[in-house]
């Protein structure tokens, strides 16, 4: 039992970390083009890969788009 525990206290943390992560990448001012953010935007269920890619899109309009917010030929935000 408690290495139960202490696996879903791992778990969760990784999943935390990760999560931040990703929404400091997608909150960014800086940067499209972040290579871990990509993989992990890139990596998102639809709709949460959906939203941060619009969120990117808000904040960098002119810029292309960067891997996983990509429509059609590459240049196109979706």
């Amino acid at each position: 039992m408690k290495v139960l525990k202490i696996l879903l206290v791992v778990l969760i943390a990784i999943a935390g970390t990760v999560g931040w992560r990703w929404f400091q990448y997608v909150s960014n001012t800086v940067s499209p083009y972040d290579e871990v953010g990509i993989a992990l935007n890139s990596r998102m269920p639809g709709p949460i890969n959906k939203w941060g890619c619009d969120k990117l899109h808000a904040q960098f309009d002119s810029a292309p788009p960067p891997y996983g917010c990509q429509a059609g030929n590459g240049r196109q935000w979706r």
